[in-house]
C-alpha cells in the first residue's frame, strides 16, 4: 500500500514537472492563438475601430463583403497566384530536385546553391527584387533587350505585376526541392530494378515509380502551397510601394486587401470579417484536396 502510494505521488510529481516545461507553450497558444481567434470571430460582428468599445452589429459587415469591389478583385488576384503560381512551383521543384539526385561531382555545392534563396527574409528579397525588375536599369530587362527581345514594364504593367511575383517566387523554390530530394532518395533502388528487368525505359519509371512514391510530398507541398498563396502579403505590400495594390489594383492580393482595412481605415470589425472568410475558403480548398487525394496519393503498403 505504502509503494503504491510512492508510486502515485512519483507520477503526479512527474506529471507537474511535464506540465512545467510544456506550460510556455500552453500559455504562449492559449493568449497568442486561441484567445485572439475567439475575439476575431466575435469583432467580426461588430464595428469596433480600436479605439472605442465594440458595437454589435449582427450580419452586417459579412453583407457588406459581398457588396465590396475591393474584395471581388482582392479575391481575383489571390486565386491567380494560388492556381497558376502553385502547381508552376511544384514543377520547378520537382524537376530541381531530379537534376540534384543525379550523382555528379560538386552535388553538395549545388544542393546548397538552390536551397540558400529560401533563408533570405522576404524584405530583403523584395527589395533585391525590386531592383532586378526595374524596367530600365534591372538586370532582367538588360539580359532582354541585349537578346532583343520585349523588355516589359514589370512592377508598372498591370499585365506584368502577377508574372513579376511569379518570377520572384520561383527563385525560392529550393526548399519544396530539397523535401522532393528527400523523398526521392527514401525510394528503394529493388524498384528501380525490377522496373528494368521488365524492360521499362526512364518514363515509365518516373510515371509508375518515382510519380507515386513521391504524391505524399506533393500533396504536402500544394497545401501549403497554397495557404502560403492565401497569405501572399510582404512581397506585394514592399513591390507595389506607396499606392495600394500597385497599378490597377493588380497586386490587391487578400491579405494586403485585409491589413488595409484593419490597420490603416481601422475598420478591425470588417477585417476580421474578411479574415474569417479567407479562413473558409482555404478550409473548403483543404477538405477537397484531401478528399480528392485518395485517388492519387499512395503510401507506403498500398
Amino acid at each position: 500500500m505504502k509503494q503504491s502510494s510512492l508510486s502515485i505521488k512519483k507520477s503526479h510529481r512527474q506529471f507537474l514537472l511535464g506540465f512545467a516545461f510544456a506550460s510556455p507553450f500552453i500559455i504562449g497558444f492559449l493568449f497568442l492563438t486561441v484567445i485572439p481567434f475567439l475575439q476575431s470571430l466575435y469583432y467580426s460582428f461588430t464595428d469596433y475601430d480600436v479605439f472605442s468599445a465594440p458595437e454589435w452589429i449582427g450580419l452586417e459587415n459579412y453583407q457588406k463583403i459581398f457588396h465590396d469591389e475591393n474584395f471581388y478583385k482582392a479575391l481575383s488576384n489571390t486565386f491567380y497566384m494560388a492556381f497558376i503560381n502553385v502547381p508552376i512551383s511544384l514543377f520547378l521543384s520537382l524537376l530541381i530536385a531530379l537534376l540534384l539526385n543525379i550523382k555528379v561531382k560538386g552535388i553538395a555545392f549545388y544542393r546548397t546553391l538552390y536551397y540558400i534563396p529560401t533563408v533570405v527574409p522576404g524584405i530583403a528579397m523584395s527589395i533585391l527584387w525590386l531592383w532586378i525588375l526595374n524596367p530600365d536599369i534591372g538586370i532582367l530587362n538588360t539580359m532582354l533587350r541585349a537578346l532583343n527581345l520585349p523588355d516589359p514594364a514589370w512592377l508598372i504593367d498591370p499585365d506584368f505585376t502577377k508574372p513579376s511575383l511569379i518570377i520572384m517566387g520561383l527563385f525560392g523554390t529550393g526548399g519544396g526541392a530539397l523535401i522532393y530530394l528527400a523523398a526521392l532518395q527514401g525510394i528503394p533502388k529493388e524498384f528501380y530494378e525490377a522496373a528494368s528487368m521488365d524492360g521499362a525505359g526512364w518514363l515509365q519509371k518516373f510515371r509508375y515509380i518515382v510519380l507515386p512514391a513521391l504524391s505524399p510530398i506533393t500533396l504536402f507541398l500544394l497545401i501549403m502551397g497554397l495557404i502560403g498563396a492565401f497569405q501572399i502579403f510582404t512581397e506585394a505590400f514592399i513591390l507595389s510601394g506607396a499606392t495600394l495594390g500597385g497599378p490597377d489594383q493588380s497586386m490587391l492580393f487578400y491579405a494586403v486587401y485585409l491589413y488595409n482595412e484593419a490597420f490603416v481605415n481601422l475598420n478591425m470589425g470588417y477585417a476580421s470579417a474578411l479574415a474569417w472568410i479567407l479562413f473558409i475558403i482555404v478550409m473548403i480548398i483543404t477538405i477537397v484536396i484531401f478528399k480528392t487525394s485518395l485517388r492519387w496519393v499512395y503510401y507506403g503498403g498500398e
